[in-house]
């Protein structure tokens, strides 16, 4: 769909002086992400935590000429050839155009939301109907109030259906949402403790989310569940609902039995008075679940639909995942097999772009047919291949009958097979070395062969780090600062072990402002991956002043000595102004200058020009704590006083922080002018504060399940024995991965297909002992040591210790692997 400019400032209400007419395709949203500037329109949208304004210049630079602003650039001069649309909100804007695109449309459009199982619902939904319509639908989970609008501007003249997610986490976001999806059919999944947090009940939060279907010809819900029928009710809806139901034999459809086999579930109902059963490859209840509110969504839209029993038994499993992976041969593997629509392969090119290693890695994409498009063939890869080119991949692997045909449109090293087979057998498959590597497939080419091939197998026990946890917790501390408050983030020690260059690459692309390492290698490694944004060296070394300048690296600087050595080093290489970082001990008496100290440091510094206090800071001591309130307080007004004396006596402004997780949590006041973020970045709160996500899982399988009878002993030393007939599983972590010995003989436990299951025996080198006892558990099955409904705080409570030890002390043996969802 194409709107020229001066359509889309009638549209939005705009205050306008035109200079040219431009036609728009795109709306950008992130500077980082274009692909075809001269078809874009930029909203520079305004957060708690950025100004989307700033980057104007840099789209400029990149093409983009068209912008929609809440203000108008200082000087509109180096712009002369620029649209600016001049609006009070550029997110409302960006809303207002896209529900204007959404009403040129007469079609089925398909709206769901609820707390769990929205993206799920949604891909069931195009599985099972993209035979019979030509879908659009929500990229990913891209479901909030940027996210919505950028779907459905994804709407053409050739699609027959829309699949919308919507959600929301406050109040009065759904009435913004309703007309840009404007749903005739609803869907609501379930209600549960998502965002429940801005919301003054559950009640409240699940009548904001059904105004989404205040238009809707029919809601579909599950019929059981009491809580959402009433709100329904209450909502004046009652009218639309069509229930499907467990228990009430009258309903449209009737849920007779399910029955759970090993790798299977066959469900039972009544459709309309006709009994049917299908057979699905899934038998967690959630999956169950999401297929029975697809069953009865079609069963409205198109009855006949549902007469295909074999597409629910083809169904595929949703990995809403995208994950960077270690691969063979020095290559980074990011698997996207999520689905394959142009939208969904521009997002994977994006990120592509941000996990570049070394920038002499070759850029590769493994794509296969996109299907289901909607698009003639020989334009859909015509614009396949532009928005490719344009993301600066080197080499294309193609694999299906329509890029292979149309092959001829990507102008870049390329190759083509029939099959995923053909390819996986081909001479090419054995070659990739030092490359990052895009795999893209829709279901049907299996491109799991193809990442399993190709993973760097290492082991079974794994850590995955999700690095949207990492953005959400990023944000959330943020949101508390003022605006112009800058923030360090601290990726020492591996990145409190879950692996520093991917946590770094996240946070510079979030526009954090510090890093911060324990030593100068640490940093040196970051900048080799790439890393530009500022690193502070917390504890530089005295032999380190190579890697601190070659580098760029800021060293922190909490004794005469190091300073004294420092200016030396600068004044001997012939640098000026290097910047420094000023180490006050205000209290915690672990490194740092004396309060005392501060005018020998300033009489110091007055008689050199080798090096320059960038900023001045000092570490509290208890500010988790209330009991030290205080003392906190008194640390406070300690550094306080020094500071201020430093700045008067080197006669220039520097930068103050001391708030750490816990002070920002607590003492949010004294932020000055930036803060230190440490263990909360990794969601745990060092105050007991809500609203952090789980950043680390550490999962393994089960190798083998024992029958052991009553009586035996289990493990080294005889330290356990059964009191009966026991199952005992055998799985691949011990103390060398970093699972605490003291963890064994009953001590520790983890979840095993959602069930607590206690360690049994001393904690192995290499392996460990659990007791599955009366659990529905097979060798194979994932095993979490911690996660997200097993905190590591809980582990760390049982050990006596802090979550820092149990993060940092696992093992370099263990995989990371690193997702967004």
């Amino acid at each position: 769909m194409e709107y020229s400019i001066r359509e889309v400032a009638k549209i939005i209400g705009s205050k306008s002086n035109l200079l040219h007419e431009d036609t728009i395709t795109m709306l950008l949203t992130d500077s980082r992400t274009v692909s075809f500037p001269e078809q874009s329109l930029f909203f520079a949208l305004r957060t708690k935590t950025n100004d989307g304004h700033k980057y104007i210049p840099e789209l400029y630079k990149l093409r983009v000429r068209n912008f929609v602003v809440s203000e108008m650039p200082p000087s509109t001069d180096m712009y002369a050839d620029a649209n600016f649309l001049l609006v009070k909100d550029p997110l409302r804007a960006l809303q207002q155009l896209a529900a204007h695109h959404r009403k040129k449309f007469d079609i089925p459009v398909i709206g769901i939301t609820g707390s769990n199982g929205k993206t799920i619902v949604k891909e069931f939904l195009y599985q099972l109907l993209h035979t019979e319509f030509n879908i659009v639908r929500s990229p990913r989970s891209f479901n909030s109030q940027l996210g919505v609008p950028l779907s459905v501007w994804q709407i053409n003249p050739k699609h027959t259906l829309g699949i919308f997610e919507a959600g929301i986490s406050q109040p009065d976001e759904m009435e913004r949402l309703q007309p840009i999806i404007a749903p005739t059919i609803g869907i609501i999944t379930n209600i549960g403790e998502a965002h429940q947090e801005n919301f003054i009940s559950t009640r409240q939060k699940c009548l904001e989310k059904l105004q989404l279907f205040q238009d809707s010809e029919a809601i579909i819900y599950d019929g059981d569940n009491a809580f959402i029928a009433n709100c329904i009710e209450a909502a004046c809806l009652s009218h639309k609902a069509i229930a499907w139901s467990r228990t009430d034999s009258e309903a449209p459809l009737f849920i007779k039995s399910v029955d759970k086999q090993n790798d299977r579930t066959t469900i039972s109902c009544t459709l309309l008075g006709y009994n049917r059963k299908y057979v699905i490859p899934f038998t967690d209840d959630a999956s169950i679940e999401n297929v029975i509110h697809c069953m009865a969504l079609m069963l409205y839209l198109k009855p006949t639909s549902v007469n295909h029993e074999e597409r629910f038994l083809h169904l595929e499993p949703v990995a809403m995942r995208l994950e960077v992976k270690q691969g063979i041969n020095n290559c980074l593997l990011i698997n996207d097999s999520y689905n394959s629509d142009i939208n969904s392969l521009g997002i994977a090119l994006d990120f592509l772009q941000t996990r570049q290693v070394d920038k002499a890695m070759k850029r590769t994409l493994i794509l296969s047919d996109i299907l289901q498009s909607g698009t003639l063939p020989k334009s859909l890869y015509k614009k396949v291949a532009d928005l490719v080119q344009r993301k600066k991949i080197d080499r294309i692997i193609g694999i299906g009958r329509d890029l292979k045909e149309y092959g001829v449109a990507f102008e870049m090293e390329k190759e083509f097979y029939p099959s995923t087979t053909d390819f996986i057998q081909s001479p090419s498959f054995k070659n990739f070395q030092d490359e990052i590597i895009l795999i893209k497939g829709s279901r049907r080419f299996h491109f799991e062969q193809i990442t399993e091939l190709l993973e760097k197998k290492v082991h079974e026990t794994i850590l995955e780090v999700n690095l949207d946890a990492i953005v959400h917790n990023f944000n959330y501390y943020r949101s508390r600062l003022k605006p112009e408050t800058k923030m360090i983030c601290m990726v020492k020690a591996y990145g409190y072990g879950a692996g520093s260059f991917e946590l770094a690459k996240t946070l510079q692309e979030h526009r954090c402002d510090y890093l911060a390492v324990a030593v100068a290698d640490e940093g040196a490694d970051l900048r080799r991956t790439g890393i530009s944004i500022p690193i502070i060296v917390m504890n530089p070394e005295f032999g380190s002043f190579n890697a601190l300048f070659e580098n760029q690296l800021e060293p922190e600087i909490y004794s005469f000595r190091l300073l004294e050595a420092m200016i030396r080093e600068t004044e001997r290489r012939g640098i000026t102004s290097y910047p420094i970082h000023l180490k006050i001990d205000s209290g915690m008496h672990r490194l740092g200058f004396q309060p005392k100290d501060m005018q020998a440091i300033c009489d110091c510094l007055k008689l050199q020009s080798g090096v320059a206090v960038r900023s001045v800071f000092s570490h509290l001591a208890g500010s988790d704590s209330s009991v030290f309130d205080d003392f906190t307080l008194k640390q406070i007004e300690t550094f306080q006083k020094a500071a201020s004396q430093l700045e008067q006596g080197i006669e220039y402004p520097v930068l103050k922080h001391i708030l750490n997780s816990a002070g920002i949590e607590r003492f949010a006041g004294y932020q000055m002018d930036m803060v230190r973020l440490g263990i909360g970045l990794y969601g745990v709160s060092a105050s007991g504060q809500k609203g952090l996500r789980n950043v680390n899982t550490l999962k393994t399988t089960i190798l083998q399940i024992q029958e052991v009878p009553a009586g035996d002993s289990i493990g080294y030393s005889r330290r356990s024995y059964v009191k009966r007939d026991s199952r005992i599983a055998i799985i691949p972590i011990g103390y060398a991965d970093g699972l605490d010995r003291h963890l064994g003989n009953g001590a520790g436990q983890v979840l095993i297909n959602g069930k607590r299951c206690p360690t049994i025996g001393n904690i192995c080198m290499d392996t460990c002992m659990i007791d599955v006892t009366g659990i529905e558990v097979n060798e194979g099955d994932t095993v979490i040591i911690f996660g997200d409904e097993l905190p590591v705080s809980e582990l760390s409570e049982t050990l006596g210790t802090i979550s820092y030890e149990i993060l940092t002390s696992i093992s370099p043996r263990v995989k990371r692997v690193y997702f967004r969802e």
